[in-house]
């Protein structure tokens, strides 16, 4: 369960609904100014082919945007995963208008029609410990490199883009099999077992609620997850309980980085780490450190922070 915080922490909700949302372009206004109004922050994506995002508020602004969304007949049945934050993890609040909810970049692919078979987070450790069974992990590989289920195969996806093209590629070794995949919170997995699914493969098989989920109802001492799990937003990760964890982002690579990686001496701060330190010039540090400067004079005092920090 979901460790408690103090009463001034914020609720973050990571939600989505895959539906036929014609009317996407009416939803933006009305919705922007309901969570602005609640002090809500975060990031919530508006497609034909419905809603996504994670937005972080006070628990009663939070529960008033569930309560908004649910109203709305296309949303209702809304996928939502709750954690807490001990500051407010988002910057400013945003409402876009995309193509997809999720960019996977095929046409024709219906999650609500020919997604796979849910597991929920009780069943799964079984499902993955049938040798039977192929694991996919369908996140990219930066959010890979911080916590997987041990013996997944990663496919070092730069974007959701690519996972199509390693699909197709590993096509032959998914045929037949049990292909178990997972994600952050589940709307990737929606999207890649209905296009694995296309493929031929029918036994397809995805975590419901996603890693956020897993890490919030199995008990850490019977938990098949090593690691922990990236998460779009200022905490950077969680770990079992979905309690805060202790990855931070580079500011110039935008890399989250363990402990560990934080002791490199290429690691500087909102300027480089090891991972891009060779590939960034003296002009882009010097760009990263001026930047970083106006980033804690902002946190000094108390100022918003600049655009992009």
């Amino acid at each position: 369960m979901i460790s408690p915080l103090p009463e001034e922490a914020f609720r973050v909700a990571a939600l989505y609904r895959f539906c036929r949302l014609d009317r996407f372009e009416s939803v933006r206004a009305p919705l922007s100014a309901f969570c602005c109004g609640k002090g809500i922050k975060g990031t919530l994506l508006l497609a034909h082919e419905g809603i996504n995002g994670t937005v972080a508020g006070r628990p009663e602004a939070i529960a008033a945007l569930i309560d908004w969304l649910e109203a709305v007949p296309e949303f209702a049945g809304l996928e939502v995963k709750y954690s807490l934050a001990s500051e407010m993890p988002f910057h400013r609040m945003k409402v876009r208008l995309k193509r997809e909810i999720v960019t996977m970049g095929v046409e024709d692919i219906d999650p609500t029609a020919s997604a796979g078979t849910y597991v929920e987070p009780q069943d799964w450790n079984a499902l993955i410990a049938d040798p039977d069974t192929v694991i996919v992990d369908t996140r990219n590989d930066y959010e890979v490199r911080l916590g997987t289920f041990d013996g997944a195969i990663d496919p070092r996806t730069r974007s959701f883009r690519d996972f199509p093209a390693w699909a197709q590629v590993h096509r032959g070794e998914l045929a037949g099999r049990k292909v178990a995949m997972f994600c952050t919170g589940g709307i990737r997995c929606e999207k890649a077992t209905a296009y694995v699914k296309s493929l031929g493969v029918e036994d397809v098989f995805h975590l419901k609620g996603g890693i956020l989920k897993y890490l919030e109802e199995v008990p850490s001492e019977e938990s098949l997850w090593q690691g922990e799990c990236f998460v779009f937003d200022e905490r950077v990760s969680v770990t079992h309980g979905l309690a805060e964890g202790e990855a931070e982002l580079c500011r110039a690579c935008r890399a989250p980085l363990m402990p560990a990686d934080r002791r490199s001496p290429k690691y500087r701060p909102g300027i480089s780490c090891e991972r891009c330190h060779g590939e960034r010039s003296d002009a882009d540090r010097a760009r990263y450190a001026e930047r970083q400067r106006q980033v804690e004079r902002a946190e000094a005092l108390g100022l918003p922070l600049p655009i992009g920090s």
